[in-house]
């Protein structure tokens, strides 16, 4: 999915809403908690800034 395209921004939820504890991260999308709250909110701005730092998270992180 490239979410700089579509209007609305998708959601990066995948419904498996865990936060973890070492990385501060949700384990289903990748977000913060202060970027979970205020994605409902936000303007699409801040939704592509949001994808883009998922998308810098999942090169950093090793999954198992």
């Amino acid at each position: 999915m490239n979410p700089a395209l579509p209007t609305p921004v998708p959601s990066p939820c995948i419904n498996v809403c865990e936060m973890a504890q070492d990385t501060g991260l949700c384990r289903g999308c990748l977000r913060t908690i202060d970027e979970i709250v205020a994605w409902g909110k936000a303007d699409d701005d801040f939704k592509r800034a949001v994808w883009l730092a998922i998308r810098q998270r999942e090169q950093q992180i090793e999954f198992k």
